[in-house]
C-alpha cells in the first residue's frame, strides 16, 4: 500500500536515548527539560522569537483565539482543514468565509474588506500547502480595521518569505507537528508571536490558568509531553535532509506529469518551500475521481485535500457562497508524497494518472 502520506521515524537508538533521559528525570509532563529543549532548538531553527510547544495544532488554533480574546466575527478561508473553520466555532466567534484566489488557493485579500462589519474582530487565514498569503495586503486591511491577525501555519515549517520565516507575519501563528507532517512530535503543535506578554498569556492558558496555587484566568489543557517532545528533538536533526528529499520527489512528479494540463499552486518571489504537498488541480472533478479510483484500485492512496469547501459545511450559523473554493475543492487531489516515496513508486503513480 502507497499512503498519502508516510511519517518519518528516526532510528530507534536514538529514540530510546530520549526515553532514557525521561526515565532517569522521572517527569514525563508539566513542561518538562525535554519540552523546553525542543522548544529553544525550534525557534532557532524557525528564526522566530516567540514559541510554544502545545498538545496539537487544534489547539494552538484556540489558544490563540482566547490569548488575543476575540469575539463575534472572524474572517477565514474555505479552503484549508475542518480544524481552521472549527476552532473558530468552539470559541464561540463565527467564521466569515471569505473566496480565495486562483494562484495559489488562499484567501483572496482584495476580497476581504467587503466582508467586515461592526463585528468583525479578526482575520484567521490559512498559508495553504505552506504557500504564503498576501500578507502585507492583510497586515493593511487588518491596521486600517484594527483587526488581529492569525496564520494558520500547520503547512509551513521552515517555510521562508522574504528572507525570514513566514510565521513572523501577523500577530500569531500556529503550527501542527501531527505525525502526517514533515516534522512531527507524534501529535503536536506551537503557538508563535513576537509578543512576550502574549505568549506567557498563551503558556498561562495551556496550563488550566493558574501557576501553582495562584489561579488567574480560565485555562485547558494544552501541555505536550516529554514523549512528544523526544520525538521531535530526534526529528529536527533530519529535517533538512527530509525537506531536500521531499524537493526531489516534488520535481520528479513536475516532469513526468509536465504532458497533462494540471494546475499547480503558483509560488511567490523571495520564497523558499519546504515541499508539504504535491497537490494538483484536474480539468473537471469527473476526472479526479477517476484517477482517484484507479490509483486505489492499485493500492495507492491519494487524497482529496481540501474537500469539502468549509462554507458548506451543514453546521455553520451562516451561509456564503464561495465558488472558487467550490470549484477547486472539487476538483484537487494531493498525491503521495513523503520523504522515502521511491522513484518507481512516483513513477507508477505518474502512469496511472497520466492513463486517465
Amino acid at each position: 500500500m502507497i499512503n498519502v502520506t508516510k511519517t518519518y521515524l528516526p532510528s530507534l537508538a536514538d529514540y530510546q536515548s530520549y526515553l532514557e533521559k525521561i526515565w532517569a528525570d522521572g517527569q514525563i509532563t508539566n513542561r518538562g527539560n525535554l519540552v523546553k529543549e525542543l522548544e529553544q532548538e525550534l525557534k532557532k531553527y524557525l528564526g522566530v522569537s516567540e514559541l510554544l510547544f502545545v498538545t496539537n495544532g487544534m489547539l494552538a488554533l484556540q489558544l490563540a483565539i482566547k490569548a488575543l480574546d476575540l469575539k463575534g466575527e472572524i474572517i477565514t478561508t474555505p479552503f484549508s482543514y475542518v480544524a481552521t473553520t472549527t476552532a473558530i466555532l468552539w470559541e464561540h466567534c463565527e467564521p466569515v468565509f471569505v473566496d480565495i484566489n486562483t494562484q495559489n488557493f488562499c484567501i483572496d485579500a482584495n476580497k476581504i474588506e467587503e466582508k467586515i462589519t461592526s463585528k468583525t474582530s479578526a482575520i484567521l487565514a490559512t498559508h495553504v500547502y505552506g504557500y504564503p498569503c498576501e500578507v502585507e495586503k492583510i497586515q493593511a486591511i487588518a491596521d486600517k480595521y484594527h483587526l488581529k491577525v492569525i496564520y494558520d501555519a500547520a503547512h509551513c515549517f521552515g517555510v521562508q518569505y522574504k528572507g525570514q520565516s513566514l510565521l513572523n507575519y501577523g500577530d500569531m501563528a500556529i503550527l501542527s507537528f501531527h505525525a502526517t507532517k514533515l516534522f512531527h512530535t507524534i501529535e503536536g503543535g506551537a503557538v508563535v508571536c513576537k509578543d512576550k506578554a502574549l505568549i506567557k498569556k498563551v503558556q498561562l492558558l495551556h496550563q488550566f490558568g493558574h501557576i501553582g496555587d495562584e489561579h488567574y484566568i480560565v485555562g485547558t489543557n494544552a501541555k505536550a509531553s516529554e514523549i512528544q517532545a523526544a520525538m521531535g528533538l530526534c526529528v529536527l536533526p533530519k529535517i533538512s535532509e527530509i525537506i531536500q528529499r521531499r524537493k526531489e520527489i516534488y520535481f520528479q512528479y513536475k516532469e513526468l506529469l509536465k504532458p497533462l494540463s494540471l494546475q499547480y499552486p503558483k509560488t511567490e518571489e523571495d520564497f523558499k518551500y519546504n515541499y508539504a504537498y504535491f497537490p494538483v488541480v484536474f480539468d473537471k472533478e469527473e476526472t479526479m475521481l477517476k484517477v482517484k479510483e484507479t490509483l486505489a484500485l492499485h493500492q495507492i492512496n491519494a487524497r482529496r485535500y481540501f474537500y469539502p469547501s468549509l462554507n458548506t459545511l451543514n453546521y455553520l450559523p451562516t451561509s456564503y457562497a464561495c465558488p472558487v473554493s467550490e470549484d477547486i475543492s472539487r476538483r484537487v487531489l494531493c498525491l503521495p508524497f513523503y520523504d522515502s516515496l521511491q522513484i518507481d513508486e512516483v513513477e507508477k503513480i505518474a502512469e496511472l494518472v497520466k492513463s486517465q
